[in-house]
């Protein structure tokens, strides 16, 4: 099996053998919910940290006894797995406080599997960016770290967190070098296959993770690049977008997705933690700095210059803007992203959306009608 191979069979269930091989060590396994929880703390404490996901969630009916129908599929269909027992294999969920929908999911868990995992905790993230705000971000992990050290006995040392954001770092290095392979007029994987790529890296132990994309570079230089698609795309928009089925339904149209601004994409990686001083501190002031998402209240218009940005760098033609239906924060996003992206003359469609993938065909369709609008 290529190391491609191996990664996208990685991606496709949220439980799969390196887990299993890691949990029958005697290690621990965490999930996390959200791209501003530092993976680094648990790396640190000998726990493999995992994003969850809801692959497949097809019934969502025993989750909408407790969720409103308001409330995001995302959110509905990882509390149908908890139900399900699908989560069961973890010790422990985090949480952090990015929107309603998160914090409802915490506080049912809360109520109804209080017992199901031995760390259940909630990381309070500010909503703006400043340097005092960055110091008691600080404090936040801090309690974060306790809170790992008292429930699973172990000590979180500042050596081990430099080792592990180091680790983390090759692990973003790593995948900053893949989205660079993009920029060519031929790239030499698609979007569908970066993103299996990408949630693959969450959902694995980071060190053979690392392994695997320095074997998957050198595929990747033995192959012919990706041609004649009609357009280059970008992906931008709401969490929940991690079933690369998606971006294949829009490649297969012709439009080929090279570029993203997605928490299981660009956002995750973009930034890498400083290392030197007091590792606490680095994370806090990383991870609020990375590109940021609609939670951030001060950050609409840097949301708006990072595509920008992203634009130029990877030679995209059009912009899809996806959001998962009920999402309040990238909806309140939606509408500057679209006048600057008009003001600056950039083709932009908007999509509202399923967790689970469903109408392939108004999907096409909507997708058809916006290349023939670009001329493409």
């Amino acid at each position: 099996m290529g190391a491609f191979e191996e990664l996208a069979a990685v991606s496709e269930d949220i439980h799969n053998p390196l887990i299993a091989d890691w949990k029958a060590s005697g290690k621990k396994v965490v999930g996390f919910f959200c791209s501003y929880v530092p993976e680094e703390i648990l790396l640190a404490a000998g726990i493999l940290p995992i994003r969850l996901r809801a692959p497949d969630c097809s019934d969502i009916s025993a989750a909408d006894t407790y969720m409103s129908h308001l409330n995001c599929t995302f959110m509905r269909s990882c509390l149908q797995f908890v139900l399900e027992g699908k989560y069961r294999f973890l010790d422990g969920l985090v949480f952090t406080n990015s929107c309603d929908h998160v914090r409802r999911l915490f506080d049912i868990l809360r109520e109804v599997r209080p017992a199901d995992y031995p760390l259940l905790h909630m990381i309070s993230v500010p909503h703006k960016v400043d340097d005092d705000l960055i110091a008691w971000y600080r404090g936040e992990l801090l309690e974060f770290k306790q809170a790992v050290e008292r429930c699973f006995d172990v000590n979180v040392s500042d050596d081990a967190l430099h080792a592990a954001i180091e680790m983390c770092n090759e692990t973003r290095a790593s995948l900053k070098k893949l989205y660079d392979l993009r920029k060519a007029d031929a790239p030499p994987i698609s979007g569908a296959q970066t993103l299996a790529v990408t949630v693959a890296g969450s959902s694995m132990p980071r060190d053979r993770f690392n392994e695997l994309t320095s074997e998957l570079f050198d595929e990747l230089s033995r192959q012919e690049g990706i041609s004649g698609y009609r357009a280059r795309l970008m992906m931008a928009g709401s969490g929940g977008c991690d079933d690369p089925q998606y971006f294949k339904v829009m490649e297969d149209m012709g439009g080929l997705i090279v570029a993203d601004s997605l928490c299981f994409g660009s956002r995750y990686f973009w930034m890498p933690v400083e290392t030197d001083g007091d590792p606490l501190l680095e994370l806090a002031k990383s991870y609020l700095i990375r590109p940021s998402c609609p939670r951030m209240v001060d950050s609409v218009s840097e949301r708006c210059d990072f595509v920008k940005q992203m634009v130029i760098e990877f030679k995209v033609d059009g912009v899809v803007f996806q959001r998962i239906r009920y999402c309040d924060l990238w909806g309140g996003q939606m509408l500057p992203m679209r006048e600057s992206l008009k003001r600056w003359g950039i083709p932009l469609i908007c999509l509202e959306r399923e967790y689970a993938l469903g109408g392939i065909g108004q999907l096409r369709t909507r997708i058809q009608a916006f290349l023939e609008s670009m001329g493409r």
